[in-house]
Formats: C-alpha cells, sequence, structure tokens
C-alpha cells in the first residue's frame, strides 16, 4: 500500500491529510511533505492521521521529526488522532500510546477542532 499526503489550509493553519501506511518505504514522502510546508513558511501545521491504516517505528520518527522541525520554527504542531479512525480505531494513537511518546503531541479529534484556538487537545 502507499502513502498519500494532501494538502489544504483552514484557519490559517496548513493541514496534511495523510492516508495509506507509514513505514520505512513511505514515511519519506511525508518527510518531504512537512519539509515543504516549512520551506514555504506554514509553520502552524495540522497532520489528519484518521485515514493512516498502519504506522511503524519509521512513521513514528517522522512524527517526532516533525515535531522537532515545527518547535525549532517556533510553530505549532497538531495531530487528528480519532478514537475510531482508519476502520477499526486509531492504529497511529494505539502505536504512540505504547511507545510511550502520545503525550509529545497536541491531539484533536478531527480538522475542525484542530484549527480552533479556543479548542483544547484530547488527553493523553
Amino acid at each position: 500500500m502507499t502513502l498519500r499526503v494532501t494538502d489544504g489550509e483552514q484557519g490559517g493553519w496548513a493541514v496534511l491529510q495523510v492516508s495509506g501506511e507509514m513505514d520505512l518505504v513511505t514515511s519519506p514522502v511525508l518527510r518531504q511533505r512537512v519539509h515543504d510546508a516549512v520551506a514555504d513558511g506554514r509553520h502552524s501545521l495540522v497532520l489528519d492521521l484518521s485515514d493512516v491504516l498502519f504506522c511503524d517505528s519509521s512513521g513514528v520518527g517522522v512524527l517526532i521529526a516533525t515535531r522537532r522541525l515545527i518547535s525549532s520554527c517556533q510553530g505549532r504542531l497538531r495531530l487528528i488522532l480519532p478514537a475510531q479512525g482508519a476502520v477499526d480505531g486509531s492504529h497511529v494513537n494505539r502505536v504512540l500510546g505504547a511507545l510511550g511518546v502520545r503525550r509529545l503531541f497536541d491531539v484533536y479529534p478531527d480538522v475542525g477542532a484542530a484549527v480552533d484556538d479556543e479548542s483544547s487537545p484530547l488527553s493523553a
């Protein structure tokens, strides 16, 4: 399976919609798209991972690297990891929780909540 990344903008936030599998082969696609967004001066970034069916350690590495990059730009990063996404529950949410790194990210249930500055992230 491949990884698809489509980009858009909402409420001043760059929104990258990610679908498919994030693994050793496909994760560089997301890494490049994040770097392209930052190079374009877009430092408020939402990664919508609700349609990601699989994520291995390389995918988690890309998410952590993205957090580091956005932080170095004094930007903001928000992830969308709905409880019931990617068919049977958010695989990425389970992987981040199992690895103990879920708390590093501001997580929201949907794009609307993620781009709303009045909205609070979900608890870790």
